[in-house]
């Protein structure tokens, strides 16, 4: 809704009651009894039906464009699911995910259809001894079943009546016919190519392999296919990608990934996502999931191409332009050198795109910055960001003056030099280049970020000792400082006194004391990593508030800090509230729900989040990213494993295929529980001054017999260990507490006001703060800020800002998994081939570890074998009642379950002429509310309604082209007797007898001729002289003299029996015009060529700046 102007949200809010108007009306047209009241009922709804057409004239077109869905979510089911959802988002209960990831199953179940069936009855059909199950990957979620591929129009099916009891079943050929004909094909186009002969390297989806299911076959199938170049291996639905590492120096932008080839199986996924979005309206979510370094936020580029060529108008509109100019630089800002990972992604995204009726609409960026000590101690081995190497190669030498960085290297400034200080400065100079001419593309002022980038890098350089008094001294002298405060625009004294001093309220009272050095050299690296933060965060805002106005298509962003999903929940509860009850109520609910839906359009979200890691050593920001890859996986497991296994425990369906999963939730509980959770007990710690000695001793005694928690072997006092999803992490407390505050004093706050700085973007950093600080008196008085911005301005009494760094971090992971949950996911696991990054290695013991970590053979078992699939019986009915002829049907809603029987037998008819060789294992069951189905039943159904809807397709057409060629035959056919008749040759009209021949000098006068000639001295005998060639030729709107540098653009002279021969491709210079006519003059090696202009192109200029 808050996409929608004022006025349009009164006209819908104004629709909304009309309509609950006419369903009133309606319902008491039924029960009227005399006919004159049931006259003014109907003049009454005459007059609403024309109010109710004007105001929907007036609504935006992308607000009543008719869509193939199903009935959206009754507000009773809408109610449940928001109840159902745990507020803890990182322990989220399976049947929260359950109810809500089954949205559109539930939204189409009525009372009546869930107490239908109290037993339960299995029906399994096998054509083979094997367990296997052939089943299609048409790259949809598990749970949703009611959503097919995009095909052409729904066939028509009318009401009709029920079929009479004694109603015989006919056998169903075209079921039959359709299944044979597409048995060994997937819906998607994926599938065993050729059977199962090939070889194993064949087999795009694992869940076919044919043999006993152990990991040793799911690690060849993936080595041999990697082995063939193909990366991509499907699950049913979820996607297996596997890092080939054959572009390890790519930047990993949307620019630098243009040239990457297009993935079918990623296209699918696509495909998918806009299809359900655009259908039902519900959020999509594309979830990549692995460890750092297998490859996802290269595949996540790669997925956003493929968005907008999908749905965004492709690489040359302008939101795609501003969308890459942003990646570009956040690239550059948010990635680093690790020990496994040499363009590590140290900002997790969450890209939020808002696709309109199939059409890209806006899209925002969620950055979640987590890796702050980085900017000022970088891990050995290790580097900084890339920015810093890249400035520093890139800068020319006015601009270093500028920035006071002549005579500085990487070796020579101390927050580089304490790791990696290897560089390739030719790459990093050209993507330097690439990052500026961005940051123009975004509208940022290039200097201005730069500035606080060198301020950054040299406040690492300033050290404090301590001095002969109360102050402490600069080691070397305050040279550095006064550069840092000039790059700042504030004065060195006043910087000085805010890095060394501090202001404390003790009992009301005021009182300045001095830093001693340790202490100002936390400030420093304080002030150094609110800086960057800040400058990160003010890009992505800038990124986030560009818009075209007038544009369909949209561009990179939403003006409202609120994001698309957060909107429609809001729209979805407001409509909840207007229903009455009653059966009619249910329908107008319905309607009205399905209005509201396509008000407010879900989004397309694409989660590139951070990876497992186990640097050395781990320190408090590679908790918080475990802790992030621990939920990941507990949401992977919930959708796929808890959700199908408790679904079928609650219906009584029992399951021959017993997963075996493993469940993280005591990994999390250890980390994030509200009281005794690692976090928790770290932010107590904080709060009453403690040590890291003494925060270990209370984890240990807490924790004691947690099986999660081990002691590592080093006995150093101040570790610990954890046994994460992937392995086992030691993490180092040294500096968890300093971490953890993430706090900057105001004396440094109030240094940047607009009053004693005059460099405003700096002053932008801190503007809230400065706000706050300014907003009473005195300044400073002894308050503490994040150093991280966040959403939190107010202040507490104390020194301590109002939330830590876990506690921010916790907070905002509860609100993407909020959102997650009320999307519908589609999972993209990652994995690494080997850990040295060496292209087309592929190492088994590394992918093994990530099979196992990722339980990629639990998901085959369960997908080949078990019921991952689910649908409401009404749900199944409205997708497959078209394998039925319409008579047979009933058609009422108290039968529903009859009719879903009824469907089955026809379905089991149309598989006894299945091929015997085929391995396919189609299964189902049916619950109390449920319908179970196994990959292989829904994929042969699927495949059956797709073929009946291209048959039903074709033969609306056939007809309808037969009756429109039929009704033009007669103005056709007179048409072509027309044509042919005047193709008939006439005889040439011969000339009228007696007329004599003309006179050739009547017509040419030689005098004339003579006399013109002499006037304008022309001579017959000779031609007129070629005029005088030009100096220059043009090239766009610019003059370009001689001489020129142009390429061969093939070779010359191109029979080659010349002693010298200009090859394709080579730099030639031409000096001028040739005499003769379309011909240049070239010089090459000493020797002189007359080169027609076509065989020669200017050759392009070196132009800073890079290709969008």
């Amino acid at each position: 809704m808050a996409t929608l102007g004022l006025s349009k949200v009164f006209i819908l809010d104004k629709y909304f009651t009309e309509l609950q108007k006419f369903w009133e009306t309606e319902k008491k047209l039924q029960d009227a009894c005399g006919t004159s009241e049931a006259a003014q009922l109907e003049q009454r709804l005459r007059s609403l039906g024309c109010e109710l057409v004007t105001l929907r004239s007036r609504l935006p077109p992308t607000l009543h464009h008719p869509r193939p869905t199903t009935p959206p979510t009754p507000a009773t089911t809408t109610t449940t699911t928001n109840n159902n959802n745990n507020n803890n988002a990182a322990t989220t209960s399976a049947n929260s995910f359950h109810t809500t990831n089954n949205n559109n199953s539930a939204a189409t179940t009525t009372a009546s259809s869930s107490n239908t069936s109290a037993t339960t009855t299995t029906i399994t059909t096998t054509t083979t001894t094997t367990t296997t199950t052939t089943a299609t990957n048409n790259n949809k979620n598990a749970q949703n079943h009611n959503i097919g591929p995009l095909l052409p129009p729904n066939f028509p099916v009318g009401n009709g009546t029920s079929a009479p009891p004694d109603a015989r079943l006919a056998p169903n050929t075209a079921l039959s016919d359709a299944l044979n004909t597409s048995q060994s094909f997937l819906a998607d186009g994926s599938g065993v190519k050729g059977g199962m002969t090939g070889g194993v390297q064949e087999v795009e989806d694992l869940i076919h392999l044919a043999g006993p299911l152990t990991e040793d076959a799911v690690l060849k199938t993936l080595h041999a296919r990697f082995c063939s170049n193909h990366y991509f291996t499907n699950v049913g639905p979820i996607l297996l990608s596997v890092n080939q590492y054959h572009e390890v120096g790519n930047a990993l932008t949307l620019t630098s990934t243009r040239a990457a080839a297009q993935s079918p199986h990623l296209l699918r996924v696509v495909h998918e996502a806009v299809r359900q979005q655009s259908e039902t309206g519900y959020p999509q979510a594309i979830i990549l999931s692995g460890a750092s370094g297998s490859g996802k936020t290269y595949t996540s580029m790669l997925l956003l191409r493929q968005l907008f060529d999908v749905a965004g108008g492709g690489p040359e509109t302008d939101a795609f332009k501003h969308l890459a100019a942003a990646f570009t630089v956040l690239r550059s800002l948010g990635s680093a050198k690790t020990r496994s990972n040499s363009e590590s992604s140290r900002i997790g995204h969450f890209i939020e795109v808002q696709v309109t009726d199939g059409a890209l609409y806006r899209t925002k960026i969620h950055c979640y910055f987590l890796d702050q000590t980085r900017v000022v101690r970088p891990l050995p081995d290790e580097k900084n960001y890339h920015i810093f190497y890249q400035m520093l190669a890139g800068l020319t030498q006015e601009e270093r003056g500028k920035l006071h960085l002549e005579g500085h290297s990487v070796r020579t400034l101390r927050y580089l030099s304490e790791g990696d200080v290897r560089q390739d400065e030719t790459e990093d100079a050209r993507r330097f280049e690439a990052w500026k001419t961005c940051l123009g593309v975004l509208g940022i002022p290039f200097l201005d970020v730069v500035r606080v980038l060198a301020a950054v890098l040299l406040l690492g350089n300033v050290t404090f000792i301590e001095g002969q008094g109360l102050e402490v001294d600069i080691q070397g002298g305050s040279h550095e400082l006064k550069s840092v405060s000039a790059l700042l625009g504030v004065s060195s004294a006043s910087l000085y006194r805010g890095l060394t001093t501090r202001t404390h309220n003790v009992r009301g009272q005021l009182v300045k004391s001095m830093c001693d050095a340790n202490m100002s050299n936390m400030t420093r690296d304080a002030l150094a990593k609110a800086l960057y933060c800040r400058t990160v965060a003010t890009i992505v805002r800038r990124a986030n508030s560009l818009k075209r106005l007038g544009s369909t298509s949209g561009t990179l962003s939403s003006d409202s800090n609120e994001s698309v999903h957060h909107q429609a929940e809001v729209a979805s509860q407001h409509a909840s509230t207007v229903g009455t009850a009653g059966s009619k109520a249910s329908k107008s609910m319905s309607v009205l729900n399905n209005a509201v839906k396509h008000a407010t359009d879900g989004f397309i979200g694409i989660l590139d989040m951070f990876g497992f890691e186990d640097p050395k050593p781990s320190h408090l920001e590679h908790l918080c990213i475990n802790l992030c890859a621990e939920t990941m996986q507990h949401f992977y497991n919930t959708h796929i494993f808890k959700s199908s296994i408790e679904s079928c425990r609650e219906e009584g369906i029992t399951c021959e295929v017993e997963v075996d999963y493993v469940d993280n939730v005591p990994c999390i509980d250890l980390i994030s529980s509200l009281r005794t959770g690692l976090l928790s007990m770290l932010d107590v710690e904080g709060s009453v001054r403690g040590t890291p000695e003494s925060y270990i001793q209370k984890v240990k005694i807490q924790h004691k017999g947690n099986m999660r928690l081990f002691e590592p072997k080093t006995n150093h006092i101040r570790s610990f260990g954890i046994h994460h999803f992937a392995n086992r992490v030691i993490y180092d407390a040294s500096d968890f507490l300093d971490t953890n505050r993430d706090i900057i004093s105001d004396d440094l706050v109030c240094v940047f006001h607009k009053q004693s700085c005059n460099f405003g973007f700096a002053t932008h950093l801190f503007g809230s703060e400065l706000k706050a600080l300014f907003s009473q008196d005195p300044v400073p008085r002894g308050v503490s800020f994040r150093i991280s911005p966040t959403s939190h301005t107010d202040l507490q009494n104390g020194d301590e800002p109002v939330s830590t760094l876990t506690q921010d971090f916790h907070t905002r992971l509860d609100n993407l998994l909020r959102t997650l949950v009320h999307a519908k996911p589609h999972f993209i696991r990652c994995l690494r081939s080997n850990c040295s990054e060496k292209p087309a290695l592929f190492d088994r013991a590394t992918v093994i570890k990530q099979i196992r970590a990722l339980q990629v053979l639990e998901t085959v078992n369960l997908m080949a074998g078990g019921y991952p699939h689910r649908m409401r019986f009404k749900t199944f009915n409205m997708r497959y009642r078209l394998l039925v002829p319409f008579k047979k049907l009933r058609r009422v809603e108290d039968k529903t379950v009859d009719d879903c029987k009824l469907i089955l037998e026809y379905f089991v008819r149309s598989l006894e002429d299945i091929n015997k060789s085929s391995t396919v294992a189609i299964q189902w069951a049916l619950g109390k509310r449920h319908i179970f189905l196994s990959e292989g039943a829904r994929q042969q159904l699927e495949m059956l309604r797709i073929e009946m809807r291209q048959r039903a397709a074709t033969l609306l057409q056939a007809v309808w082209r037969g009756w429109h060629f039929r009704r033009r035959w007669p103005t056709l056919k007179r048409n072509l007797e027309l044509r042919a008749r005047s193709r008939t040759v006439r005889p040439r009209p011969q000339p009228i007898a007696g007329t004599p021949p003309p006179d050739v000098m009547d017509r040419c006068d030689q005098k004339t001729i003579q006399q013109t000639c002499s006037l304008f001295g022309l001579d017959l005998e000779r031609p007129p002289p070629v005029p005088p060639s030009r100096s220059y030729t043009i090239s766009g709107n610019h003059k370009m003299g001689y001489p020129q540098t142009r390429l061969m653009k093939r070779n010359f002279p191109e029979e080659g029996g010349s002693e010298m021969v200009l090859l394709k491709g080579e730099s030639v210079v031409v000096v001028g015009a040739s005499p003769r006519r379309g011909h240049l003059l070239v010089e090459h090696q000493g020797h002189s060529f007359h080169v027609p202009f076509q065989y020669m192109e200017l050759k392009p200029s070196v132009q800073p700046g890079v290709n969008i």
